[in-house]
């Protein structure tokens, strides 16, 4: 089982006893406000299904993984990465709002681009983000990430269309 530790947190596999801690981020309005549109508690628990497989090098579904406060195991957040070709991998994150702002986003993203480049056989990794996501943007490059380019029109989101940040980080670049 993958547990990713840090100085303040644990990062350990999607369960089904984090269910309601799942369902709570996606329908929280601030969290998604960025990534996708409300969806039904149906649409919620189909994409919640998947990441409860084990997930091993090479798997084509997401290492979904809480990041959870150490001394209080309180969940804050969730992090991870899909592979998407043949050693490259997307990386995703989303954290209650209590929660941001707090350095957790970028201790969690470090140990998953660590574990991805080290145990992952991973060599590149990437990041789409709404443009206007700054805090994820400053995020991603804070970690490392550079922007590599901007798709206009690429996601609708709230009726409209919006632009992407793509954002990429080669193992051989990564500082963590």
């Amino acid at each position: 089982m993958i547990n990713l530790t840090t100085p303040r947190l644990t990062c350990t596999a999607l369960c089904e006893a984090d269910w309601p801690f799942f369902l709570s981020l996606y329908q929280n309005p601030a969290v998604m406000r960025f990534v996708m549109d409300e969806l039904s508690e149906t649409d919620i628990r189909e994409a919640f299904e998947p990441r409860l497989a084990v997930w091993t090098p090479g798997a084509t579904h997401w290492l979904c993984l809480v990041v959870r406060e150490k001394e209080s195991n309180q969940p804050l957040g969730l992090t991870g990465f899909i592979q998407r070709d043949d050693e490259i991998a997307e990386v995703g994150f989303l954290f209650t709002p209590a929660a941001q702002g707090k350095g957790y986003g970028f201790e969690s993203l470090q140990a998953v681009c660590h574990f991805a480049f080290t145990e992952g056989n991973i060599r590149r990794l990437s990041a789409t983000v709404t443009v206007g996501n700054e805090a994820s943007r400053r995020l991603l490059e804070k970690t490392g990430f550079v922007l590599e380019g901007e798709l206009r029109e690429s996601y609708q989101l709230g009726g409209r269309w919006h632009n992407d940040w793509l954002l990429g980080l080669l193992r051989s670049e990564f500082q963590g």
